[in-house]
């Protein structure tokens, strides 16, 4: 009887683990931190730990929708640089008009991207690749290779602004963590974009809009990176091409695969995502904080990564 009841927790345990785990995580690494890391919690430390992951976590929402599409989308930091390079060309026509721009870029970049994938027929790793490259050259090239000062205050507000004692930015956050939310939770759209990532076969069999789903999936995830890139922008007060962004695209898949959403598709956590992201900046705050060298947190963040797919891939199994 006691060897039938481990036996039913375990199994019990390995359910639970790839939804929740990322949860537990984030508890016990609060907790140590609260021990052990001086100041870890004065509103100060909590703020900047809020606004350096609030980018991310933007960027992530975009991912776990071309990841619930079984597909990637590496192309997400070129759109944040292009979306930098942009915002000071176009600050002379008010702050309005260089936000269109910026996100207008992401949409362009997102039809591509889209476009490639549905009606050509591209691996998404090999579409949205061609724009991981080329997108920043771009950027850069627009940029003129230069870093360009921002003093809009229009635009800086909303990098470095309060609400309610509360960063405007991590608002922002907020209110697209909602959103995407609501779009996989309870629209039709959500509901096709999990089929699609679930059984794109049988939902072509079905009549189903695939292409169109795919390509607004891809759009939406460059918008959303543009959003991040003009808030960057906002917040450091200057535009540098070759550095807003760099890499992002990998913090971004790391929170969605931490938060529960599987490369396989069909799923879509955006809780979890934001958890993931959560996770992985208090782990490099961690580690800084306790003077432990850049390597080492990137060490850190490989196992993670190993774990949270590797948990994943037993679910799936099962």
């Amino acid at each position: 009887m006691t060897t039938a009841t481990l036996t039913f927790d375990a199994r019990d345990f390995k359910a639970w683990l790839p939804k929740y785990g990322v949860y537990l995580a984030i508890v016990l690494l609060v907790l140590y931190n609260i021990f052990f890391t001086p100041y870890f919690l004065t509103w100060s430390n909590l703020r900047i730990q809020l606004i350096q992951v609030a980018p991310i976590v933007i960027v992530a929402l975009g991912m776990a929708l071309v990841i619930g599409t079984e597909g990637i989308d590496l192309s997400v930091g070129s759109v944040m640089a292009l979306a930098a390079a942009l915002i000071p060309l176009y600050l002379g026509y008010g702050v309005a008009a260089a936000i269109l721009v910026s996100l207008l870029a992401g949409v362009a970049v997102g039809l591509i991207n889209g476009v490639l994938v549905a009606r050509v027929g591209l691996q998404p790793i090999v579409a949205t690749l061609a724009l991981f490259v080329g997108g920043r050259g771009l950027a850069v090239v627009i940029s003129e290779g230069k870093l360009k000062d921002v003093r809009n205050p229009d635009l800086i507000q909303l990098g470095s602004g309060y609400l309610l004692g509360i960063p405007i930015l991590v608002w922002i956050a907020a209110a697209l963590v909602l959103v995407v939310a609501f779009l996989v939770r309870r629209t039709v759209f959500g509901r096709r974009l999990l089929a699609i990532g679930g059984n794109r076969p049988a939902t072509e069999l079905a009549g189903l809009p695939v292409k169109r789903v795919l390509i607004t999936v891809y759009v939406i995830c460059s918008v959303l990176a543009s959003i991040a890139g003009l808030l960057s922008v906002a917040r450091i007060q200057s535009s540098d091409a070759s550095a807003v962004g760099l890499l992002i695209e990998l913090s971004a898949i790391t929170a969605v695969v931490v938060g529960g959403t599987p490369l396989t598709g069909g799923r879509v956590r955006v809780l979890g995502t934001v958890a993931g992201a959560l996770l992985m900046q208090l782990v490099i705050a961690t580690m800084i904080k306790h003077n432990l060298p850049p390597s080492t947190t990137e060490m850190a963040q490989a196992v993670i990564i190993l774990i949270a797919v590797y948990v994943a891939r037993e679910r799936k199994t099962r």
